[in-house]
């Protein structure tokens, strides 16, 4: 992703998601700081490895835009993921 982030000039923001299992240990209070921390992450990945850190942004979204119903474990694992969006290099804000 590093690499296909470098070649072109779009933004890109790094979603973070989980399944709606409740969080609460010690490192994250809650399903919206796992989901947050994801996107950080990755976000440390695309910075680490050259990206540009003013085309990056992040949000963490919790459980709040599934994929799948939290049904079962292959849903729920399906729900634990990070979402690259890219938007126009003219998009400010």
């Amino acid at each position: 992703m590093a690499n296909l982030i470098r070649g072109n000039e779009h933004r890109v923001m790094v979603e973070g998601h989980i399944d709606d299992v409740p969080i609460r240990t010690a490192q994250f209070r809650a399903n919206w700081e796992l989901s947050t921390a994801r996107a950080i992450a990755v976000m440390g990945f695309l910075v680490e490895n050259d990206v540009d850190s003013s085309r990056v942004a992040l949000a963490g979204y919790a459980e709040l835009r599934s994929l799948e119903p939290n049904d079962t474990s292959e849903h729920r694992a399906e729900n634990r993921r990070v979402e690259f969006v890219f938007t126009s290099s003219d998009v400010t804000g």
